[in-house]
């Protein structure tokens, strides 16, 4: 399954409990203010047992790259990443 994050105003029972669903065989996407997620909840994404992306272009568009843990999980992703990440995960869920 990939989850698809795009907001950044999840309360913090609300994004663990989304959290909580994700496998191994699963990836979460943030994407758009979701990005804003790795700042506010770093340790979240280091427990997540999925394979969690990002956009590069968001983070850089709000200029987060400074603000990133130092062991960032989260890996930083393009749009033609984003696409084959889509083809690979199904199906998908837009959170």
């Amino acid at each position: 399954m990939l989850y698809c994050f795009s907001q950044a105003n999840y309360d913090k029972e609300e994004l663990m409990s989304y959290l909580s669903l994700v496998t191994e065989n699963d990836a979460v996407v943030l994407w758009q203010d979701a990005v804003l997620l790795i700042a506010k909840y770093p340790n979240y994404f280091k427990d997540c047992k999925g394979h969690c992306f990002a956009l590069e272009q968001d983070i850089l568009a709000r200029n987060l790259t400074a603000l990133l843990p130092k062991e960032n999980i989260v890996q930083l992703i393009s749009l033609l990443d984003l696409v084959d990440i889509t083809v690979q995960y199904s199906p998908q869920m837009a959170l």
